[in-house]
């Protein structure tokens, strides 16, 4: 007797109902999780709102869009961490919503459905989706950028160049892996008939007009920034070293996606009993123009991108995991055919569970247990608030005006940098990366200086005595962690530079 759970009729009779609620659900993990757990903002998003403050045109980071829209979130909240957390969730909500519409363009909304929670597994839209900035802002982008590529492209809706283009400019502002998406997307639209087609049209120079527009002062910085350098290529000595690299990032893509590939073989008939007791979802037979789209986007992305940034050693994917990995669940879903057996239901969903919920689980353990075994920091530990808070209160005490900047130890400096006043934030080991604030006009308007004490005395570290001469160290203030545990207590060395009279 053929059984079928009641999230298999979900998903056959309210498909857009399955996505609402899964990707909610798990927004609302990822939204709850670090408001409670988190002291401090992870990742780089700290550096992320001390960049979004002084809204640049362009920085030493890449192009501004993030960042703005990071700093109108923060501030939106009441200078609180919760907006931007929201906005994170906001847009893996949007990510995975607009996967949705393009998985069903191509697959029907039944498979559409399994698409999207295949893409969920992806270790790349758990915790790392928190840390808001480029990498997270592209995502969305990205996916609305092939699903009106593909209606221009499979479905003749010429109505979708300006989305397409409005989408393409904001995502030339966002990171500064767009040229060789958009390239991507050009080059598949070169290599098929239907697709040269379209770019034969007077369509794409109007597209061209816009993006030109929208992107138009952030290149005009570049051209003034001198920044269109390309990195270094490698040496030859360096190609072995490189190509462990590159390994290393394609290696890191496959495990992210781990969980796609279990659920695979889990259901699998190699050794089921007999598929007709299985329940089937159901798909029309697929374009093989999309199908070339779908295994396109989804192994180029990752294979390209993992390789140029072996080549030239960069530490994550260009473009990001997220981005690379999307198509992801929906190649599968197209390689398996046009009928879906759905074997093993009751292990299929647990594993599925376990794998959305094991980053959060990770999350916490490392949480709870790492500071007990005393080698080991929590980054979002440090008590970032009690930080700002502090320094801020103690410049406005000693000097009866409000702080206006903050150097020294980049991190400690970011989370100074969030306080109620929002001082600007200078890098001063290289200023260059902050061009709004020199150490000469530092030492003029004054500030605080600090950096990580190792002992009760707090004497700064010689390179900072060098940029800063005549420093006057205060006595250290130390910081209790979220968990101590066997953790010694966080000691802040710091200095006031007062600023001079006019």
């Amino acid at each position: 007797m053929r059984f079928t759970s009641l999230v298999v009729e979900l998903i056959r009779a309210r498909p857009r109902l399955v996505v609402w609620i899964v990707v909610l659900i798990q927004a609302a993990l990822w939204l709850v999780l670090p408001m409670l757990l988190y002291r401090s903002p992870p990742g780089d998003v700290a550096t992320v709102l001390a960049y979004g403050r002084e809204y640049q045109v362009g920085t030493w980071f890449g192009p501004p869009l993030a960042y703005w829209l990071a700093d109108i979130a923060f501030r939106s909240a009441g200078n609180t961490m919760f907006g931007v957390y929201l906005l994170a969730q906001v847009c893996a909500v949007a990510t995975f919503w607009i996967y949705y519409q393009l998985a069903r363009a191509i697959v029907g909304g039944q498979q559409a459905v399994l698409a999207v929670l295949l893409s969920m597994t992806v270790v790349a839209f758990s915790s790392p989706g928190v840390e808001f900035g480029p990498l997270v802002l592209a995502r969305p982008l990205w996916a609305l950028l092939l699903l009106h590529s593909w209606q221009l492209i499979g479905q003749h809706r010429r109505n979708a160049w300006f989305a397409w283009s409005i989408e393409a400019g904001l995502l030339l502002l966002t990171t500064s892996a767009a040229p060789l998406l958009l390239l991507l997307l050009a080059g598949f639209a070169a290599a098929t008939e239907r697709g040269r087609r379209v770019l034969t049209s007077l369509d794409p120079l109007y597209a061209l007009l816009v993006i030109v527009v929208l992107v138009l002062p952030y290149l005009i910085w570049l051209i003034r920034a001198d920044a269109f350098a390309m990195p270094a290529w490698p040496a030859i000595s360096d190609l072995g070293a490189r190509a462990t690299q590159w390994g290393w990032l394609l290696g890191g893509l496959v495990l992210a996606a781990s969980a796609i590939l279990l659920l695979a073989l889990l259901n699998a008939g190699w050794f089921a009993r007999s598929a007709s007791d299985a329940p089937i979802i159901y798909r029309p037979p697929v374009d093989p123009l999309a199908r070339d789209f779908v295994y396109f986007f989804a192994l180029v992305p990752a294979v390209l991108g993992s390789l140029i940034s072996g080549i030239f050693n960069f530490d994550r994917i260009v473009g990001g995991a997220g981005v690379a990995l999307l198509m992801t669940g929906l190649a599968v879903v197209v390689a398996t055919g046009d009928l879906i057996y759905l074997r093993r239901q009751r292990l299929l969903r647990t594993v599925w569970a376990a794998a959305v919920v094991a980053p959060a689980v990770v999350t916490v353990a490392a949480i709870v247990f790492l500071p007990w075994t005393g080698s080991n920091e929590v980054a979002t530990s440090l008590p970032a608030k009690s930080i700002a808070q502090f320094f801020g209160e103690s410049y406005e005490r000693r000097t009866n005006q409000r702080l206006r900047a903050v150097a020294g130890d980049p991190q400690l400096a970011s989370f100074v940098a969030m306080s109620r006043g929002r001082p600007h934030l200078l890098l001063d080991a290289t200023p260059e990366r902050t061009p709004w604030l020199s150490v000469a006009k530092f030492n003029e308007t004054g500030g605080v200086v600090v950096w990580r004490a190792s002992d009760t005395s707090g004497a700064p570290p010689p390179e900072i005595v060098q940029r800063f001469p005549g420093l006057v160290p205060e006595v250290p203030r130390a910081f209790e962690w979220l968990i101590n545990g066997r953790q010694p207590l966080l000691r802040i060395g710091w200095a006031i530079v007062r600023p001079k009279a006019p």
